[in-house]
């Protein structure tokens, strides 16, 4: 049984060979609606559970979908209108009920914990639809936009900016030594990534610089990334918080700094006005709404991943 919680979990191998078979489930869609399935159905007569802790429009949207053009079914859960862990029903006792109901879970949580407690007990695979760590499934999708766009990313350079200390920019560069890129990360010394983070970094040779100077953070980049700069959940004080990271914010100087062809990226809710103007994410670098789309490609190639 193969679980997707972290991209630290898997191979190089294994990774790349998700991306590729992402690139050709894509490909041969080009003909077909948005929700019929795809010709050869791998998921069909078979069901995903999908449980969301936190709110959701493109996880939601995209692992519906994906399970869809596969062939299968979902089911969406709702944490309130289920046991899952109250009561007199326990995680474990949830996961067990689950692994017999269907053939796959994905959960959507505030807790990492709660998908290793899962993971323990189903029966089933499980796959990391987002928890506070880490954010597999998008970083995924945006490997797989990088690469349509700008060729293979190994050896690249992918500038993050903002907050360094989150779920994305932890899978982020887990994804850097698995894939074999160059990442630089410009950010405010209080927003560095965590101690356990950079100590894996080390141990896996990963090739990451990390700067509290945002405009040499992007120098020469193929590609610059952000993300909210308050996240749902965040326990922080938003004024301070946002008062930092201001001078972090992706406007035109910095995208100018940057290579010509580099493209930019968010995985989205956005910040209008905050960690991105709207001349950067509507303009003719932003592939941001094509990393919404490569959410279903990519999950969808997990899915089956998972369950060969």
């Amino acid at each position: 049984m193969k679980n997707f919680i972290n991209i630290s979990d898997h191979s190089s191998v294994e990774l790349k060979a998700i991306i590729e078979e992402a690139k050709k489930r894509k490909q041969s869609r080009i003909d077909l609606n948005k929700s019929a399935p795809d010709n050869d159905k791998p998921f069909f007569g078979k069901s995903m559970a999908m449980i969301f802790e936190k709110p959701s429009t493109r996880t939601r949207m995209s692992f519906d979908i994906a399970v869809k053009q596969l062939g299968g079914s979902s089911i969406i859960l709702n944490p309130d209108g289920i046991h899952y862990g109250k009561g007199d029903e326990t995680l474990q006792d949830t996961a067990r009920v689950l692994s017999e109901y269907v053939d796959i879970v994905m959960l959507r949580t505030s807790t990492h914990k709660n998908l290793d407690e899962f993971s323990r007990h189903l029966k089933i695979p499980i796959i990391n639809g987002l928890s506070d760590l880490s954010h597999p499934c998008q970083i995924m999708s945006d490997i797989l936009t990088f690469e349509e766009s700008n060729g293979a990313i190994k050896n690249k350079i992918i500038s993050w900016i903002g907050d360094g200390n989150n779920n994305m920019s932890n899978s982020l560069i887990e994804a850097a030594g698995r894939f074999d890129f160059n990442l630089r990360i410009g950010c405010p010394k209080k927003y560095s990534p965590s101690k356990h983070i950079l100590s894996w970094a080390k141990k896996n040779k990963v090739k990451l610089e990390i700067t509290s100077k945002p405009l040499e953070a992007v120098e020469n980049s193929d590609c610059i990334m952000t993300d909210k700069w308050i996240s749902m959940n965040d326990k922080v004080n938003t004024k301070i918080k946002k008062k930092i990271l201001k001078p972090y914010q992706v406007n035109k100087k910095l995208l100018n700094r940057a290579n010509k062809d580099a493209i930019f990226m968010h995985c989205l809710p956005v910040g209008r006005g905050e960690e991105v103007t709207d001349e950067v994410i509507d303009g003719r670098q932003s592939v941001v709404w094509r990393q919404a789309l490569n959410r279903v490609h990519a999950q969808k190639s997990i899915i089956k991943w998972c369950l060969d």
